[in-house]
């Protein structure tokens, strides 16, 4: 892939992210069916046309939004020191995961998608496959803590019961901040989070590993 092509495809992907975020508050708002290609054409400022080629349906527009969310989690466990366990890196640095104005607002505009799923079925669809789209992104993550290859059987096995965990855990505390006024502090999301994943994990790459 040249450099110009790379470049392209950023500025595509970015172009997307801002119409789905427009979605995603449009979702919010009027609900799916309530909300229309047009209007979200309208609230992002480009074509109902340019809506239609980046996006297969009007419930995909939230999927670049909620796999940014997911994609930020498998960079930070790409950065997981091979010294030390999951809870004690998750809780050294989950609060500077969470900064800056951009992330937050993405991350409360996923939980009230994510919290939308039951009466929204529309949205599974995009929901499942950005978390799809993660899974791919954490395989090397996971082989490259546990020593193997990307291709290895149980590397992908781990990895897809890993962000099943995630996802599991994404939609039990959306459901819970929305729908039940719950307040979660960051400790006990990680402590959520990191127990999941520990659990899920079908490989022994939680604690301390070599090299």
């Amino acid at each position: 892939m040249t450099q110009r092509t790379k470049i392209e495809r950023s500025h595509a992907e970015q172009a997307k992210l801002a119409v789905s975020r427009h979605a995603a508050d449009l979702f919010w708002k009027h609900g799916v069916d309530g909300t229309s290609g047009e209007a979200i054409a309208e609230a992002a400022g480009i074509s109902k046309r340019t809506v239609w080629r980046y996006f297969r349906s009007k419930e995909a527009c939230v999927e670049p939004l909620l796999l940014a969310t997911g994609l930020r989690f498998v960079g930070h466990l790409r950065d997981w020191p091979r010294g030390e366990t999951l809870e004690t890196y998750l809780h050294a640095t989950m609060r500077s995961f969470v900064e800056g104005d951009q992330t937050i607002r993405d991350g409360i505009a996923a939980v009230r998608i994510v919290a939308m799923l039951h009466k929204e079925p529309a949205l599974r669809s995009a929901w499942l496959m950005a978390c799809r789209q993660a899974e791919e992104e954490l395989v090397p993550v996971v082989a490259a803590r546990a020593d193997r290859t990307p291709d290895d059987f149980d590397v992908k096995l781990c990895a897809a019961a890993m962000m099943a965990a995630i996802r599991v855990v994404d939609e039990e505390i959306s459901s819970a901040a929305i729908h039940e006024g719950r307040r979660f502090e960051q400790s006990e999301t990680t402590d959520r989070l990191a127990a999941a994943i520990r659990a899920a994990s079908t490989l022994p790459i939680c604690d301390p590993v070599g090299g």
